[in-house]
């Protein structure tokens, strides 16, 4: 089972960037998206500090985040890789199934993985991401490489906005209609 203190930290500086983002968007009635916390079970607390310093998952999370954005549901998960290759597993297939259902109930799931030696964010839609797991579940690599994903799905620059996801939301939705079509 894994602990808390085991791998906690990980991806904590770019859950913080998307947790600005998520309040400057709430701010400016933008969307309305939430932080899951994971429930944890304490094991040992620090008696001087009351810090918990050892815990047990209570059971899988989802997701990292979940909302709306202009009446549209949306979850996503935040990943960080420091290589041009993604390693999937880091992602659960818990969270796979509930993204898998969450698209089947018209809401949008994606990821947002920070890729941290080229300082670049990319927006990954579910549908996109499929195909790597199904890959891999079929005995086929464990990962994605770089040069596999569509560059226009990075995330751009902008001032004022951490973690400019919205802009990616927005062509996901006009990607998937011109799909239906």
């Amino acid at each position: 089972m894994p602990t808390w203190n085991s791998r906690g930290l990980r991806g904590s500086m770019l859950e913080e960037l998307i947790n600005r983002t998520n309040e400057k968007y709430r701010e400016e009635h933008l969307a309305l998206i939430q932080k899951i916390p994971t429930p944890i079970t304490p094991i040992r607390i620090d008696k001087e500090s009351s810090q918990i310093t050892l815990a047990y998952f209570d059971q899988k999370s989802t997701v990292d985040y979940i909302g709306a954005v202009q009446g549209i549901p949306v979850c996503f998960d935040a990943k960080e890789s420091k290589t041009d290759t993604f390693s999937l597993q880091n992602i659960h297939p818990h969270q796979v199934a509930f993204m898998e259902e969450f698209e089947q109930q018209e809401g949008i799931a994606f990821f947002i993985i920070s890729y941290t030696e080229r300082d670049m964010l990319y927006y990954l839609p579910y549908r996109y991401f499929r195909p790597f797991w199904d890959r891999a579940l079929a005995g086929g690599r464990k990962s994605f490489r770089m040069d596999e994903l569509d560059m226009t799905w990075v995330l751009p620059r902008k001032s004022g906005v951490l973690v400019p996801y919205l802009e990616m939301i927005n062509k996901d939705l006009l990607e998937r209609n011109e799909e239906k079509r």
